[in-house]
C-alpha cells in the first residue's frame, strides 16, 4: 500500500512547514488528487490517520479534491473532459489521445492552521 509513504510525506510537509511558521498548529491539508495519480482516495484517507499518529498533526484532517480526467484533443484542437480512465479518447469525436492536460494530479494545494495556539514539541530526555 504505497498510500501510507505518501501519506507519511504529506505529514513530513506540514510539520516543516508548520515548524518554519513557529510552530502554528495544522488543522487541515488540502489535496489535489487525478484520477489518473495511481492513488485511491479512500486509501489515503485511511493511511494519513495512521501517518499522524503521535505528531503535531495527530487530529488534523485530510481533505481531498478528485480532479477529473482532461485530455487535448488534436482533432477537434482543445481540452476534452474524459469519462473513463481506460478510454482517453474525446468524447466529441472520438478521437484517442495521450495527451492528458489533468487527471495526474497529487499535491497538496493548502494547509489550515491555528496561528493563535503554537503547540510545541516536548522532547524526552
Amino acid at each position: 500500500m504505497h498510500e501510507l509513504s505518501i501519506a507519511i510525506s504529506i505529514v513530513e510537509m506540514a510539520q516543516e512547514e508548520a515548524e518554519s511558521r513557529g510552530g502554528v498548529q495544522v488543522q487541515a491539508v488540502h489535496l489535489r488528487l487525478g484520477l489518473l495519480s495511481g492513488v485511491v482516495k479512500e486509501a489515503l484517507l485511511s493511511s494519513y490517520e495512521m501517518a499522524c499518529h503521535a505528531t503535531p498533526l495527530e487530529g488534523s484532517q485530510l481533505f481531498i479534491e478528485e480532479v477529473p480526467i482532461e485530455v487535448f484533443c488534436p482533432k477537434c484542437e482543445g481540452p476534452r473532459s474524459v469519462s473513463s480512465i481506460q478510454w482517453l479518447c474525446c468524447p466529441e469525436c472520438g478521437t484517442p489521445t495521450p495527451a492528458v492536460l489533468h487527471g495526474k494530479e497529487l499535491e497538496v494545494v493548502a494547509l489550515e492552521i491555528d496561528a493563535m495556539e503554537p503547540r510545541t514539541l516536548e522532547t524526552e530526555e
